[in-house]
């Protein structure tokens, strides 16, 4: 089943977030914590009400579950859902670091099938549909060709590097690269800047789903650390258990490695 329109819609309330974010980005904007170290802008509030607005207007029937929104629990018997981080990155917005962008992806029966992502301070877009290839501001995009865990550069985030959550795989890579939004990350990933993504703290659907779809259409694949699947729209949104993106190869060879430790090595 194609979804052009779906996609087309996707990349128009990508864009329209993009200008709000933008717009917020270089004037300055009102932020506050949500809570402990969870920040929120007022830019991730009209982005949000930007993308619904879109949203709704194309697709009435379909669910959407959004990080800056109240879940309505009857998305858990919908079919189509939109899956929507109105801004992912939102730290590293705050602190004024161009790592950070709207994520917008559709589900249908649990399985992601159109995403978006754009950051908008690097003036990229990166999107996808089922079947149809990954693609950068128009040119298609691959994961990157390198199979050796050794000469891997591995995008991970600036907060698990700053806490020492990846003293575990010292050594095993060739550069450990801090990267800001998880949503940004998977898109570098899906793009070949970068060769693998690990991520070991826990993370929410919204971050991940238009990103997960990406890597996948790009050749590679986003998994937890026992090998399996995210299935999207799920009562509890949080993923817990680490997560690996990269070419299939390279994600292998991690996953075999880090599973082979023994406790407490």
């Amino acid at each position: 089943m194609s979804h052009e329109r779906e996609l087309e819609v996707a990349l128009g309330a990508a864009r329209a977030a993009g200008d709000v974010l933008r717009r917020h980005y270089e004037r300055g904007t009102e932020s506050w914590e949500k809570s402990e170290d969870n920040p929120v802008t007022l830019a991730d509030l009209e982005s949000d009400r930007v993308i619904a607005e879109h949203l709704r207007r194309a697709f009435p029937r379909d669910a959407i579950l959004s990080e800056e929104t109240v879940s309505d629990r009857s998305r858990l018997s919908a079919r189509r859902v939109w899956i929507v981080d109105p801004m992912d990155g939102t730290k590293e917005f705050t602190q004024r670091i161009p790592e950070f962008g709207a994520s917008i992806a559709l589900v249908e029966d649990g399985e992601p099938v159109v995403g978006a992502i754009l950051n908008p301070a690097a003036g990229v877009a990166v999107w996808a549909s089922r079947g149809g290839g990954a693609f950068r501001d128009g040119e298609r995009v691959g994961v990157s060709g390198c199979s050796e865990l050794s000469q891997a550069v591995v995008v991970a985030s600036r907060t698990e590097i700053s806490r020492n959550q990846f003293e575990p795989y010292d050594g095993w890579f060739r550069e450990l690269r801090p990267v800001g939004s998880i949503a940004w990350k998977l898109a570098c990933i899906a793009c070949g800047e970068g060769d693998l993504n690990v991520s070991v703290a826990p993370k929410n659907e919204w971050d991940v789903c238009a990103g997960d779809l990406l890597v996948r259409e790009a050749g590679g694949i986003y998994v937890a650390f026992d090998g399996s699947r995210r299935t999207y729209n799920q009562a509890r949104t949080l993923i817990e258990a680490g997560m690996a993106a990269g070419p299939p190869g390279l994600v292998k060879s991690f996953l075999e490695r880090a599973n082979a430790r023994a406790p407490g090595q």
